[in-house]
């Protein structure tokens, strides 16, 4: 009498892997293993945090806000005893940065261990949908298994093939942070969120910018209003613009680094910036041996629950593409770690997902803009507070903005919410908080019938609320 054959479980050393430890990855992996999962995660530098806390966002801020502090000291006549302007190089500010980013390692790093996700070093490739092999920088390379694995490597500068990177003077956003010498003129390739962040620290350090706009206007994705004013602030402080230009060859010299145009414009200056455009980091991860695809940008396709075309396989973060928010990537990683520890998936990002923008003065905005709402035929109307007028901003003496809402003229529901100035990208947020009210909780007569602390920046809500009934009942 034969016996009955039986398959063994496939064995696998974790439930799951996450490749990457930016915000995506982070938010995948405390998910998972707070959920009682056994979880690893797969980091290819020394450090855990990723692009985010390494080359973008966190430095880059760290970077803005030492110039902003600089320039807010320089313009106070209270410190002005004499006509000399306190001055810095952008390798002294680097040294501020340097030091965020080992606070923030020190940090992320406490969240992995005080939730027994194991780290692993080196750059992961897939063997099949459930096994990965990594390589360490030694050349050594081991394998891992899991049920699950998500993809969260992030994104890096775009490079165009015909760029020489190798020059010492060609920089992308990454490079530029290991920049050693004290520019004098500056040309930023690309007018984009992080050009235009980078030309604002640059310009705050004395430094002359030519910003190169393959568009024709500045953050076009932004209120028309609001991105005006980032454009008339740039030209006010000496900046050049140049809109709908395209680089026909790039020209590394001895002493600097010559822009040729399509436009048959030439450009000269000692450093080179190039900040258009980010390709997400799967190319190095064999996705094609396993029947993934990634497009031209290394972005790869996932449905809502944030799976792949490979049932075990998910992916979060830049390596998606839309919205390529830090903020987002960690709530996609958490939204992924609840469709597979549950099966599926009952949340979602929300709808009006907030913008800020790092520049000299800041950005930022959340919902619909005013475009956007007469194209809809939305019968809405606007009202508006300047910084100019508030007793906080004039006690700072940072009287630079405004803060702009946009309302439905029928039932004062708040429509969207603009800001530019000074802690713009903090400001923004107290609208926010309405907005998400449900049952007739989101309308301007919120902001008139608060009582605010008085002086503060968050006045500019009942300000900009009186001023928009009035133009209801002007009419």
């Amino acid at each position: 009498m034969s016996q009955k054959k039986t398959t063994a479980k496939p064995k696998f050393d974790f439930d799951a892997i996450v490749i990457g430890t930016g915000p995506g990855g982070e938010g995948a992996a405390m998910y998972l293993a707070k959920s009682g999962l056994t979880v690893a995660a797969i980091e290819r530098y020394q450090s855990v945090g990723g692009g985010c806390t390494h080359w973008g966002t966190i430095p880059s801020k760290a970077l803005r806000h030492s110039v902003s502090r600089l320039i807010e000291f320089n313009e106070n006549p209270l410190f002005q005893l004499d006509e000399q302007h306190t001055k810095l190089t952008f390798s002294q500010i680097l040294k501020h940065a340097a030091g965020v980013i080992r606070k923030q390692v020190r940090l992320r790093t406490g969240f992995y261990d005080r939730n027994q996700v194991r780290i692993y070093q080196g750059e992961a490739q897939f063997i099949d949908s459930q096994r990965l092999s990594i390589r360490s920088d030694d050349g050594s390379c081991f394998e891992l298994s899991a049920k699950t694995i998500v993809i969260a490597s992030g994104s890096r500068p775009y490079r165009p093939a015909d760029v020489d990177f190798t020059h010492s003077r060609i920089y992308d956003s990454d490079t530029i942070l290991s920049l050693q010498h004290d520019p004098k003129h500056i040309i930023i390739y690309g007018a984009g969120v992080i050009g235009c962040e980078y030309a604002s620290i640059f310009r705050g350090l004395g430094v002359r910018v030519d910003l190169v706009n393959t568009r024709d206007r500045l953050l076009s994705f932004m209120d028309a209003e609001i991105s005006d004013s980032l454009s008339y602030h740039f030209w006010n402080s000496g900046m050049t613009i140049r809109h709908g230009e395209e680089f026909d060859r790039i020209e590394g010299k001895e002493d600097g680094v010559v822009l040729h145009l399509k436009s048959g414009k030439k450009m000269k200056a000692d450093c080179f910036l190039f900040a258009n455009g980010r390709t997400g980091n799967t190319d190095m991860l064999n996705l094609a041996g396993i029947g993934l695809e990634a497009d031209s940008r290394g972005l790869v396709k996932v449905n809502k629950q944030y799976q792949t075309s490979i049932d075990n396989i998910y992916a979060v973060g830049d390596v998606i593409g839309y919205p390529s928010l830090a903020s987002a990537a960690y709530d996609q990683g958490r939204l992924a770690g609840e469709a597979i520890v549950k099966g599926n998936l009952d949340g979602h990002l929300i709808a009006d997902i907030p913008a800020g923008i790092y520049t000299i003065p800041e950005m930022s905005s959340v919902g619909k803009t005013e475009q956007e709402l007469t194209a809809a035929k939305i019968p809405y109307e606007v009202g508006r507070a300047q910084f100019k007028h508030l007793a906080r901003a004039q006690i700072a003496n940072t009287s630079v903005g405004s803060l702009k809402l946009l309302f439905n003229r029928d039932t004062l529901e708040i429509l969207g919410i603009h800001c530019f100035g000074e802690r713009a990208a903090e400001i923004v947020h107290i609208g926010q908080a309405i907005m998400m009210q449900k049952n007739g909780g989101n309308t301007l007569e919120y902001f008139v019938h608060t009582t605010f602390n008085y002086p503060t920046m968050a006045e500019a809500y009942r300000v900009a609320a009186l001023n928009g009934l009035n133009r209801l009942f002007t009419d």
